[in-house]
């Protein structure tokens, strides 16, 4: 990301060296800030709703079966000293299995969450590209930079972004 940075920062520098040179003609440069368009676009804002909205059953799901094991453990310890040796080993072995089994269920959660948010977050970054590509043609720019290390706020058009991403159905 950052090599991908420093070509953005040096391709644009080169192209100001160039316009210096010709001084005819005055190049158009954009700034969109990616991060603040994938944090204030109404569609990120609806995959994130619609992301908590699948996922937040199975989150607290694997909350309450971890209250319930730990609750098991807690009471395994305080019963232990009046529990046989069988019985103590067989509770032990339950609450491992079950805390392997959640430690599962919890990795395959957490995976199918990371699977699905990229999903999400592409189909928004698919759009808002279009939406800059679309910008760039109608207003005639010449340079659109993403996620430079600083730019001044007559060349951040990510407001202009967002609106027109928040403009489509």
């Amino acid at each position: 990301m950052m090599s991908k940075l420093l070509q953005s920062v040096a391709l644009a520098a080169s192209m100001m060296v160039a316009a210096s040179a010709v001084q005819a003609q005055e190049l158009k440069i954009g700034y969109v800030n990616s991060e603040r368009v994938l944090r204030e676009a109404n569609l990120a804002k609806a995959a994130q709703v619609k992301l908590e909205a699948e996922f937040g059953k199975r989150e607290k799901d694997l909350r309450d079966i971890e209250t319930k094991l730990r609750g098991a453990a807690e009471k395994l310890e305080k019963d232990a000293p009046t529990l046989s040796e069988a019985e103590r080993g067989r509770r032990q072995r339950d609450i491992v299995e079950q805390d392997r089994d959640l430690q599962r269920k919890k990795r395959e959660w957490q995976e199918d969450l990371t699977q699905r948010k990229n999903e999400e977050l592409s189909a928004v970054v698919e759009k808002a590209n279009r939406v800059i590509k679309q910008i760039f043609e109608n207003e005639k720019y010449d340079l659109i930079l993403q996620d430079a290390i600083h730019a001044s706020a007559r060349v951040d058009i990510t407001k202009k972004v967002i609106d027109a991403l928040n403009a489509q159905k």
